[in-house]
């Protein structure tokens, strides 16, 4: 059940991106525009509200119960990013926007660090959540499966800050499109 409702959130999740930036620059309708996307936490907390009831219930906790915490917790982290991302992408595809740009040299070494926090961020929250879940059940047998993602959440850090340390002793090369473009993406 929760592996379903997982990946009906994430497409909606998307959904409600690909709608508001239709709604903003194909309808030219800011407003609705900006509407849309705002939903995605809404989609988070059904996703937390139905992970919770289904494990309150006397469901033995899964690996996905732990991936939905993940899942919420990266979703709260890292939404703003992808969906500016998608906004850069959507703006150069269908409003002349201007093109994205691939990151290099220090610039991309600067975004590593900052993905490295945002990474933080999402397993703190990811652990939070998971002890939320702990705590509303209220019995250890039930929710021991929920243990293992707090190793899974310091490998997820610990390769981030691979990745970051990496690029910071070998930037990635500039190169004279990065050079020349006006919009940071990654």
């Amino acid at each position: 059940m929760i592996p379903g409702i997982m990946v009906v959130c994430e497409i909606g999740f998307w959904a409600v991106i690909v709608l508001g930036l239709f709604a903003h620059y194909i309808l030219k309708s800011p407003r609705f525009g900006l509407a849309l996307p705002s939903m995605a936490p809404v989609i988070d907390l059904v996703l937390l509200i139905t992970t919770a009831v289904h494990l309150r219930s006397g469901a033995e906790a899964e690996w996905a119960h732990g991936l939905a915490a993940v899942y919420v917790g990266f979703s709260v982290a890292y939404g703003h990013q992808m969906i500016r991302w998608a906004d850069i992408h959507f703006a150069h595809r269908f409003a002349d926007g201007p093109a994205p740009i691939r990151l290099s040299g220090a610039d991309y070494t600067l975004a590593c660090w900052k993905d490295m926090a945002r990474t933080l961020l999402a397993a703190a929250i990811s652990a939070l959540v998971l002890v939320g879940l702990v705590w509303l059940v209220g019995n250890a047998t039930q929710t021991s499966e929920l243990q293992g993602w707090y190793r899974i959440l310091l490998l997820i850090c610990g390769v981030e800050l691979f990745w970051a340390v990496s690029y910071t002793i070998w930037p990635r090369p500039i190169t004279q499109r990065s050079a020349t473009a006006c919009t940071p993406v990654r």
